[in-house]
């Protein structure tokens, strides 16, 4: 009987859990891929704060995702890489204006994993015959690809570099071409040399900030949620200490 009794809680007990999970309000979240690593840390602090709410992160290029808002993909929030895309969205009418919120502004770096490549010398040391494959995002629709093409270009090496360049999908894809050694060196955010997982890995040197347009990063709320309290609640959240914080740890320069 005590038996019988006991599972009979246990059953109850799980399905309250059940019940209780599938009330939880889900935000959907579509980030710029140099958020990956510190995005994490900002969910669980703002979960932390909302135990209700279940934040699902979807990373990839800012501009593609710009395009799929656009075209009315369902996402509630948008963490860009470039400020130019909420605004944009903001003019056409699929982003709201009043939740357009700066969080931070990225940086960039070199970063190989091959002794033979000489950091020293900044992008002018691509230039090395021992430098064969360099990988940037693509600057069609990363902004970190632009931030890297407008840097090689201001440096006066573009013509020479254009032949060993491979660009990457977005600039989580870029780092991945270098970590696993398919190019000897690459422009990558700062965000994901300093994070703990790629900390240590690698030699890397950050490209100055004069040599490309400010990475300003902005996060907006979308159409789709102009009635969805939680999307603005995320979004402000953006602004606190505890979330500044965070961002500058992974090297995030604080615009506040």
């Amino acid at each position: 009987m005590l038996l019988r009794n006991g599972i009979k809680s246990a059953v109850f007990a799980l399905m309250a859990m059940m019940s209780a999970g599938a009330l939880a309000e889900e935000l959907l979240v579509a980030a710029a891929s140099d958020l990956s690593f510190v995005l994490p840390e900002i969910n669980k602090a703002f979960e932390a704060k909302h135990p209700d709410v279940s934040v699902k992160v979807s990373l990839g290029s800012s501009g593609n995702f710009y395009a799929q808002i656009q075209n009315g993909a369902p996402y509630q929030v948008f963490m860009s890489a470039d400020e130019k895309y909420p605004r944009d969205l903001i003019a056409s009418g699929n982003a709201l204006a009043d939740s357009y919120n700066v969080y931070g502004t990225g940086r960039i770096a070199l970063w190989t994993m091959k002794p033979a490549v000489n950091l020293s010398q900044g992008l002018s040391g691509l230039m090395d015959a021992r430098v064969t494959r360099i990988a940037i995002a693509n600057p069609a629709h990363a902004p970190y690809g632009r931030a890297a093409e407008a840097a090689i270009k201001k440096q006066g090496v573009w013509e020479a570099l254009q032949p060993k360049l491979v660009f990457g999908e977005n600039i989580s894809q870029t780092a991945q071409f270098v970590q696993t050694g398919n190019v000897d060196v690459g422009v990558v955010a700062m965000s994901l040399v300093l994070s703990p997982k790629m900390r240590g890995i690698g030699r890397w040197a950050e490209i100055s900030s004069a040599l490309y347009p400010a990475l300003v990063q902005a996060a907006v709320v979308t159409r789709a949620a102009e009635n969805s309290a939680i999307a603005r609640e995320f979004v402000k959240f953006l602004d606190t200490a505890e979330a500044r914080d965070l961002l500058q740890k992974y090297g995030f320069r604080d615009t506040k």
